[in-house]
């Protein structure tokens, strides 16, 4: 079948037209691995200064490269070639379509004279699978679009339409697009892409101002003294909604103290004087958890996911709650459906201002708490000093000693910027109480893929760019390392000046053993044996510099084996003449196996 096209006015093909509106979106670098089917429209982008192909050892590493890129920038794109490479990529998809991320998924598909084929008389060519629907079919169930383009004629419109659909959900979709179709003219591209909010109808406003007011009723039926003491729960919603100025604006104008989930850490600066600190359920810092559980009256969740990650050790929230996620209001038992956030924040501020005054709703809450009996240390300054120990004992590593010594790091460095990723699992757990700038943490922490921050961290630092430059430091399980440690190659081709903490604990997915048998922590009684699907094939991770080393890009690799070594290698961190400070650096900082963040010590509870 011939492939020759009548030219288009301009030469606008579906490959100029594609890469016309990423550029558009402000989409610098698109990341993926190279195939076939790419190839074309890989050889357009690089004849096009303005977007750069970032290509990964392998298709996950590209999609978490780009979640983090949408994270940080709003939107975010992947390229990948049909069956091998986009399976390979659904992983990474499925979790920006839990968590919210806006991701391009671009699939390149065997040519239209090969689907003939297939549907003719049954001839596979490369990587087609027996179901010409089966690549489509499945990342339906994980994006808000997806399209399968094989008409020139129609692409603009899919292509439109797709990335309409991802700005305004805020969530993934799927571009399959034949390989021939990649040099086909086009529509030239009209206009720009914008966001299509829902619309605040009449019908909608009267249920905005609803959920207003049954907000403020709810505040005050659960008043205990003689004024309200509310505390907000800002969560993941916020951050992904880019409502971290609105945030802001409530808490200053009103004076209201608040938490956030784990998965909207660091959504604005924790310097704020009502920053409380992170409510993880169970697993939160007892000072925190007292404040938020025994002090506040009543709980507001703004944008907050109450899922088990957020929850840790707690199934659900009681009637002294109001949560507001997923586009619409829950108060107390009753629920108020089309609340968008964007418009429910601001009403909300306008509202307490006006019942309660400017700044009506700010209190010494440590102050408070210590009056009422509770065990609380007496100020914000003092809690942060507790969990900020620059000089920790210099004896045996813990995860919970390990972050208070980054804490105090950081504390330190105002004159370097730093973005901290952090995997799940006891790593996730120990940073709670890290005191951060606003937007300075990342965690995938609703989907949970271990390993996500190795290739996430390459996402981060382009996103920001030359204007905004950024270090990663991450922060990694043994057993997540193992996932995904060809990602330091793209660290290493980027130059970047990552550091790399893999949490050696002894070859040992300790999580996995806390989730499933935690008694195997109890240290009053003799140590238990580890469950064997759980313990890893031991590496020398430090020696792994040894492999992605460049004369171009030195890698560095160190062991840590206590905390007078980890205090050392945070001065040469802070020395920008140090030649570790080069490039990326791989630290295999060495843990006792029976070691575990205290905030798990409830999950041990029922253990004999």
């Amino acid at each position: 079948m011939s492939n020759d096209y009548p030219q288009a006015p301009q030469s606008w093909t579906v490959a100029r037209y594609l890469l016309h509106r990423l550029r558009q979106l402000g989409i610098t670098h698109l990341f993926g691995v190279p195939g076939d089917h790419l190839g074309p429209f890989l050889d357009v982008l690089e004849d096009e200064a303005d977007v750069e192909w970032v290509g990964t050892p392998t298709e996950g590493g590209a999609g978490q490269a780009a979640d983090a890129y949408a994270r940080v920038h709003g939107i975010g794109a992947a390229a990948v070639t049909y069956s091998v490479g986009a399976f390979g990529l659904l992983n990474a998809v499925g979790g920006c379509d839990v968590e919210y991320v806006p991701l391009i998924a671009i699939n390149a598909s065997p040519t239209y004279e090969q689907w003939q084929n297939h549907r003719a008389v049954g001839l596979l060519a490369t990587h087609m699978g027996r179901r010409p629907e089966s690549n489509v079919d499945v990342f339906r169930q994980v994006t808000c679009d997806a399209q399968v383009i094989s008409n020139p004629g129609l692409a603009p419109i899919q292509i439109d339409s797709a990335l309409t659909a991802c700005l305004s959900e805020r969530r993934p979709v799927y571009l399959e697009i034949l390989e021939d179709l990649w040099d086909a003219p086009c529509a030239e591209p009209l206009g720009t892409i914008e966001r299509r909010e829902r619309p605040l109808t009449p019908t909608g406003e009267t249920m905005l101002r609803d959920a207003v007011d049954a907000i403020l009723a709810f505040i005050e039926t659960n008043r205990v003294g003689s004024r309200p003491r509310p505390i907000l729960w800002a969560g993941e919603e916020i951050d992904r909604f880019r409502l971290g100025d609105s945030l802001i604006s409530l808490l200053e104008q009103t004076g209201i103290p608040y938490c956030t989930t784990i998965g909207a850490k660091a959504v604005v600066a924790e310097s704020l004087r009502q920053c409380v600190g992170v409510y993880n359920g169970d697993a939160t810092d007892p000072a925190v958890r007292r404040i938020f559980k025994e002090w506040a009256d009543c709980r507001i969740g703004l944008g907050s996911w109450t899922t088990s990650n957020n929850l840790s050790g707690e199934h659900t929230v009681g009637t002294d709650w109001s949560v507001a996620a997923h586009g619409g209001v829950s108060v107390g038992t009753t629920y108020f459906p089309d609340v968008q956030l964007a418009a429910l924040v601001p009403a909300l501020r306008d509202a307490l201002v006006a019942t309660y005054g400017r700044g009506g709703l700010e209190a010494d809450y440590y102050a408070d708490a210590r009056a009422a009996g509770l065990d609380v240390p007496a100020n914000t300054t003092a809690f942060r000093a507790m969990v900020t120990r620059a000089d920790s004992p210099p004896g045996d590593l813990t995860y919970d000693g390990l972050f208070a010594r980054v804490n105090g790091f950081l504390a330190t460095r105002p004159d370097q910027s730093w973005t901290v990723l952090v995997d799940t699992g006891f790593a996730q757990t120990a940073s709670i109480n890290l005191r951060l700038p606003a937007g300075c943490y990342l965690s995938q922490n609703s989907w949970s893929s271990i390993g996500w921050t190795v290739g996430a961290a390459v996402g981060a630092v382009l996103a920001r760019g030359e204007e905004q430059p950024t270090r990663p430091m991450v922060f990694a399980g043994d057993g997540a390392f193992q996932e995904t440690c060809q990602e330091i190659s793209t660290h290493t081709r980027l130059g970047l000046r990552s550091v790399v903490f893999v949490l050696d604990n002894e070859n040992f997915y300790g999580i996995e053993q806390m989730l499933i048998n935690p008694c195997y922590y109890k240290k009053s009684r003799p140590p238990g044996h580890a469950d064997g699907y759980n313990v890893l094939h031991p590496w020398n991770y430090d020696r792994l510099a040894e492999v992605f080393h460049t004369d171009k890009t030195p890698v560095t690799g160190v062991t840590i084996s206590d905390g007078s070594e980890l205090d050392a290698l945070f001065d040469r961190l802070a020395d920008p003449t140090d030649p570790i400070n080069a490039g990326p650096l791989l630290v295999r900082l060495r843990l006792g196996r029976h070691d575990f963040p205290r905030a798990f010590t409830h999950a041990l509870a029922d253990c004999p």
